[in-house]
């Protein structure tokens, strides 16, 4: 598996790591089972929110037993949530559900309404306390970051998790250039689109396939090759059982050329830069 630079340290970290949005809403024993096959293939990142019901508990149950130091645990917090004292407070309740004391990296879910300011204190505070090592946010646009960077100061952002897939490359046209400019990492959520992964019978999935078949490997972890091509990408996909797990772990180790990287590029435009940053 690939690492790459993330956090405020420069810590290494799987380039594919494991989503957890909905995975409380499906079996429970196949998500533990999803995740620990995961872990094991190398994708030691995990990433989950207080948004996401009981994804926490389960991801508490995948990793007992296993050696802390091992693990990437990144959580968010919700906007609403997100004055000074919440997110102290709802940093404390993801730590009680995961069980453990530290997590590696806390987020801002997305911009809402309470100043940076209070926000960037509760970070300092929560890393100050070593209840978390570093922080970054989710869904910030170029000129949010800036906003961000100017009460923050430099070298504070950890990461910006964003929505990221073929058929939705709109943080190329500014939002991967800042933070590769600023040393942010980009995580890219939902890398295969939210139930619409291109169809094998389309001109994109063709180009997919044969591009598979060049490496053997299947489409989902070209995608995500493609994705992470850049040096600042890691990308998250959620895994529903362990089989989808070791595919997606798979992919940390597929580099595509440079004709394989135009070709993509040909067939999934990233298109204008729209006027606000697309999220789910």
């Amino acid at each position: 598996m690939k690492q790459k630079k993330f956090g405020n340290d420069g810590a290494d970290v799987s380039v594919i790591g494991q989503g957890t949005w909905y995975l409380d809403r499906g079996d429970r024993t196949a998500a533990i089972a999803a995740l620990r096959r995961g872990i094991e293939a190398g994708m030691t990142h995990i990433d989950t929110a207080e948004m996401y019901g009981e994804a926490e508990p389960v991801i508490a149950d995948a990793i007992a037993g296993l050696p802390r130091e091992n693990l990437v645990l990144v959580s968010k917090v919700l906007p609403s949530n997100a004055s000074r004292r919440g997110t102290v407070t709802a940093c404390e309740r993801s730590l009680k559900r995961l069980k453990t004391d530290h997590l590696d990296c806390y987020l801002l879910h997305w911009r809402g309404s309470y100043p940076f300011e209070e926000t960037v204190a509760a970070f300092d505070q929560l890393v100050t306390s070593g209840k978390i090592r570093s922080w970054g946010v989710s869904n910030f646009d170029a000129d949010d970051l800036d906003e961000l960077r100017d009460v923050a100061g430099d070298g504070k952002i950890a990461c910006n998790q964003v929505l990221y897939h073929l058929q939705e490359r709109a943080i190329e046209h500014a939002v991967i250039p800042w933070c590769e400019q600023h040393g942010v990492a980009v995580v890219a959520y939902s890398p295969f689109g939210h139930n619409d992964f291109p169809s094998a019978r389309s001109k994109g999935g063709e180009v997919l396939q044969a591009i598979a078949r060049a490496h053997n490997a299947t489409p989902r972890q070209v995608a995500l090759a493609f994705l992470t091509r850049a040096l600042s990408v890691l990308a998250i996909p959620k895994a529903s059982n362990a089989e989808h797990a070791a595919e997606n772990a798979a992919a940390g180790d597929l580099t595509l050329d440079a004709a394989e990287i135009a070709a993509l590029d040909k067939a999934f435009p990233r298109g204008p830069k729209p006027r606000s940053l697309p999220m789910l």
